[in-house]
């Protein structure tokens, strides 16, 4: 059986978000949800949990578009549809991008 891990309220965002593992090429893939902790991302190539990560996506709050980037740590990795769908949790969250996300949600 699988428990549900998630403390906090998700939010469909579908937009392009790259993310960079360091000492490798950034990748390239694209948001499926977010929430308050992480955002889940499907990529090409699969990641290992437990890396730490490069996050950059754009959040559209209020009719601007916010970039937000941020360290994460990758949670997951599952193969859904031929793409590899990637938790990652925020880390040390910047005042600006925690302002956006926490916008987004509401």
């Amino acid at each position: 059986m699988h428990t549900e891990q998630r403390q906090s309220q998700r939010k469909i965002l579908k937009t392009r978000a790259m993310l960079a593992v360091e000492g490798a090429a950034p990748v390239l893939g694209r948001t499926t949800d977010l929430s308050a902790n992480g955002v889940s991302i499907t990529v090409p190539q699969p990641l290992q949990a437990g890396q730490n990560v490069q996050l950059r996506f754009d959040l559209l709050v209020e009719g601007k578009l916010v970039p937000v980037q941020s360290k994460a740590r990758t949670q997951y990795c599952i193969l859904s549809n031929g793409e590899f769908k990637v938790g990652c949790q925020f880390l040390n969250l910047e005042l600006g991008a925690l302002t956006a996300i926490s916008r987004y949600l509401k």
